[in-house]
């Protein structure tokens, strides 16, 4: 057996897989955020080993025999999340996380340092982890003075498990310390934030052994001490090495409450000015780029607290057949928006409503509006010289055929429905785990799932599709101005 543990903002899932990659069961442990300031979103790291303690328990009560048969153990996390230890590795304050955005100042002011968009490939965004350090040396300077570690969230999670300071590339690329070509830490970048590579998680491929299980929580488990720990992945790279997305030209679109346009590359491919996120793969030798919208499904769910509908009552209102764009646009901006325009100020809106623009109309407009995000972000990825042929849809806003219809007449491209099953970052993590513990293959572990259909394109509706995103793309530079 095998166990992936995924560290998410919400919550701790633990699942268990066997020998050929068959679901044998599942546990979760809840957590909560805290908002002590407006943009302020924290978490208490101990938390984190209550809640992944509840789901090894929950685990453990459906499945006691198959858990004690865990040979290796893969960690998925959140990103970004600054975790700041003490020299004897004591929480120094609670972890400020992904969707935190007080560190917007110095942000702007690291990423206005050529140095950071050249060695990393990426913009130096609030949410990233070298902004928010820098924001703690700024307003928390006793507490900086003391920080001896920074660890990712999966990485404290490990330090609890292996007690060992060890990360991956995945996720560490997501700090703004890595030089993500080179795959490594940059002692310069990390200089411009007051801070040295002592104070860094030493780093492995996510494949590889990264620690190992304490006796003491393998006799609580009642598991062999010793088992390897994977590598592991952040979260969007352990989904796709769950969805077998990890060969170049491999892509998935992940309709949750962000979305995610995810495509893996043989080679590093960064784009830093079009807001595409070029991150190393879990995988050796490979490297990943994302277009990421800020509100998918969540701005379905905005329009579904307005008409007091709830999603799936909106979408049926549709009905299956895919219709031409009414002439109403939306713009799904309501948390601002990080592909390809990284504008956090920026607000959403509705143009060219009528009399006559009813529920549905409405409706209708949002699914084509986070449609052609996407399609901004498939260009956005194209000019970073990424081309796809076809993508996978995952997340639960794919449940509506109309959505992934809209989504493939939109980006041109067929859409594909993967067989039911659980693909996401823990069942990648577990993969992980897999690997690092049999030295497997990991193409051949991290093989795509069945296609249960495709969604192909509408052809008849491909220009009215296209005459559609011209209007949309148009739409951002008169609201940026009107919002200015």
């Amino acid at each position: 057996m095998y166990l992936g543990l995924d560290l998410g903002t919400s919550g701790v899932k633990a699942l268990l897989i066997d020998a050929g990659q068959t679901v044998i069961g599942s546990g979760h442990g809840s957590l909560d955020v805290s908002r002590p300031h407006p943009g302020w979103s924290e978490q208490n790291p101990e938390h984190w080993i209550r809640a992944c303690e509840d789901a090894i328990a929950e685990l453990k009560s459906s499945h006691p025999e198959e858990l004690t048969a865990v040979k290796g153990i893969g960690l998925s996390g959140q990103m970004h999340g600054a975790t700041l230890l003490d020299a004897a590795d004591k929480v120094l304050r609670p972890c400020i996380l992904w969707n935190d955005t007080r560190s917007h100042a110095e942000a702007a002011i690291l990423d206005a340092d050529p140095r950071f968009r050249a060695l990393t490939g990426n913009i130096v965004f609030p949410g990233f982890t070298a902004p928010k350090l820098a924001w703690v040396k700024n307003n928390e300077p006793a507490v900086f003075a003391k920080v001896a570690k920074v660890l990712l969230p999966k990485d404290f999670l490990r330090l609890w498990l292996s007690g060992e300071h060890i990360s991956e590339m995945s996720d560490s690329a997501g700090t703004s310390w890595l030089d993500v070509g080179k795959r490594r830490w940059s002692a310069d970048l990390l200089a411009a934030t007051s801070l040295d590579e002592k104070q860094m998680p030493s780093l492995v491929e996510g494949t590889h052994k990264a620690g190992a299980l304490r006796s003491e929580l393998a006799s609580k488990w009642g598991v062999q001490a010793g088992i390897p720990i994977a590598g592991g992945a952040g979260d969007n790279a352990a989904s796709a090495c769950g969805m077998g997305t990890v060969g170049a030209g491999h892509a998935f679109v992940s309709l949750g409450t962000s979305g995610v346009l995810f495509a893996a590359n043989a080679s590093y491919l960064p784009n830093p000015a079009s807001a595409v996120h070029t991150f190393c793969h879990a995988l050796p030798h490979t490297w990943h780029q994302m277009g990421v919208i800020l509100s998918a499904t969540d701005s379905l769910n905005w329009l579904s607290e307005i008409t007091g509908k709830n999603a799936g009552e909106l979408t049926t209102e549709l009905g299956d057949t895919l219709k031409a764009p009414s002439g109403v646009s939306f713009l799904p901006y309501l948390s601002g928006e990080r592909t390809p325009h990284n504008d956090s100020a920026i607000r959403g809106a509705f143009t060219g409503l009528a009399h006559e623009s009813s529920r549905a109309v409405l409706t209708q407009a949002v699914l084509e509006g986070v449609a052609f995000a996407f399609r901004d972000s498939l260009e956005a990825l194209a000019t970073a010289g990424t081309s796809l042929t076809r993508v996978t849809a995952i997340g639960g806003g794919s449940r509506s055929r109309y959505w992934l219809k809209a989504i493939a007449t939109a980006l041109q491209l067929p859409v594909d429905i993967p067989a039911d099953g659980d693909f996401g970052a823990a069942f990648g993590a577990a993969r992980l785990g897999l690997i690092a513990a049999t030295g497997a293959d990991p193409l051949e572990i991290c093989r795509a799932p069945r296609t249960d259909a495709t969604i192909e394109p509408d052809a008849a509706l491909g220009g009215a599709y296209a005459d559609a995103y011209q209007r949309y793309q148009a739409l951002y530079p008169a609201i940026k101005v009107a919002t200015a």
